[in-house]
């Protein structure tokens, strides 16, 4: 098959890797596929591939470009749980201790005794948005976490697995927020204790106005057949769902959602997941312990069980998806076989992870969602395996 290469921009990547994910992006953008993305891989502490290609916005024609910032949706839950992880790493807070310790009125309605565990794990039961949100009321981060901790668990906590396709993002922000001594906003948490000491300084949770412009413009998937009552609309409401005419709004760009609302590069997402690939720590910066960061793959109980929003069996550690998710309509298979690799995928496709046997730390990013099964990044984890010899 003859691939036009043309159309793929390399920034800072080593010569020898140039020709295999040039190729790999390309087929990536053949049409049926991508319509824009960017791909950035660190080794250790170097960024060793960084490409990127297609159109950010298929209105205007605007092609993908070095800062193009594309919108990951839940790969920033990886950014969020680490910020919970780093309070545990200074002895804030406990895993194990209830919620309500920490945000008393979240003990509403049957909450009182789920813990933060319970919540990494997506196992609090309270995997659906309050009914009565709009895409105003979710750019609103106290009216988020107001009614969050009002809502009522589908099961008893602890008892089953439901993935928190939104809430998980305001309940681990608000833990954070009520431990942090200068109760900071939670991205200014972020930026302070995690961003700028790795060096990053283009991701964002709450987008300023004056970088929108450089957004890519989603491509919306073909909507799902299900009903309305279904678990995946009910854990993310066709009026606040994720496509471009919700999260390309000016108020939800520059909103707190941390569990969704993402934006960044992949050089800069690449760059916190090499952190984590290097066991907490990047160029002499120490985040979390390597034993913490270790444990993330620890696989939440009944794995093997269909999840209650997903449908299928998903393995989920501490706030990450890991290696070993295999099944075809599972964009995490992509992470690859690798037990102790932990990342995170986003709504349509976007995806990053770390896998810290080959030190490597990956992030995906692009703007045309799909509908799981997604075929079209596997070129890229094939360039991965043949590169850097990993499953």
């Amino acid at each position: 098959m003859q691939v036009n290469m043309a159309h793929v921009s390399t920034g800072t990547t080593r010569t020898d890797l140039v020709p295999a994910f040039r190729e790999a992006l390309a087929r990536c953008i053949d049409p049926g596929g991508e319509v824009g993305l960017q791909l950035a891989i660190y080794q250790d502490s170097k960024l060793v591939v960084d490409m990127w290609a297609g159109i950010a916005d298929v209105t205007t024609g605007r092609v993908v470009a070095a800062d193009t910032l594309f919108p990951t949706f839940s790969v920033i839950k990886a950014v969020t749980a680490v910020a919970l992880h780093v309070q545990a790493e200074r002895g804030l807070v406990e895993y194990d201790a209830p919620v309500a310790r920490y945000w008393p009125e979240f003990a509403a309605n049957g909450k009182d005794r789920m813990t933060v565990r319970h919540v990494l794990q997506h196992r609090s039961g309270i995997w659906q948005m309050p009914e009565d949100v709009t895409p105003e009321t979710m750019a609103d981060y106290d009216w988020m976490v107001g009614a969050i901790a009002r809502l009522t668990p589908i099961f008893e906590p602890g008892t089953r697995n439901g993935y928190q396709s939104y809430t998980f993002g305001w309940i681990v922000a608000e833990i954070v927020r009520r431990t942090d001594l200068a109760r900071r906003p939670f991205f200014k948490f972020v930026q302070d204790e995690i961003l700028r000491p790795l060096g990053i300084n283009d991701l964002w949770i709450g987008l300023p106005a004056a970088e929108h412009a450089r957004v890519a413009r989603l491509v919306n998937a073909p909507p799902r057949d299900l009903p309305p009552d279904a678990p995946p609309l009910r854990a993310i409401p066709l009026n606040v769902g994720t496509s471009e005419d919700i999260f390309g709004r000016t108020d939800i760009r520059k909103a707190c959602i941390p569990g969704a609302g993402g934006m960044t590069t992949a050089p800069c997402m690449a760059r916190f997941f090499a952190m984590l690939a290097n066991g907490g720590a990047l160029d002499g910066v120490r985040l979390l312990s390597e034993a913490r960061v270790q444990d993330f793959s620890i696989a939440r109980p009944d794995a093997d069980q269909p999840d209650d929003v997903h449908g299928i069996p998903l393995r989920i550690g501490a706030g990450f998806w890991t290696g070993g998710n295999t099944q075809p309509t599972n964009l995490a298979r992509l992470i690859g076989k690798n037990t102790r690799a932990i990342g995170h995928p986003g709504a349509g496709g976007s995806l990053a992870w770390a896998d810290s046997d080959a030190r490597l730390g990956v992030s995906i990013c692009h703007n045309r969602m799909f509908v799981p099964p997604n075929p079209g990044l596997d070129p890229i984890r094939a360039a991965i395996t043949e590169s850097f010899g990993v499953d």
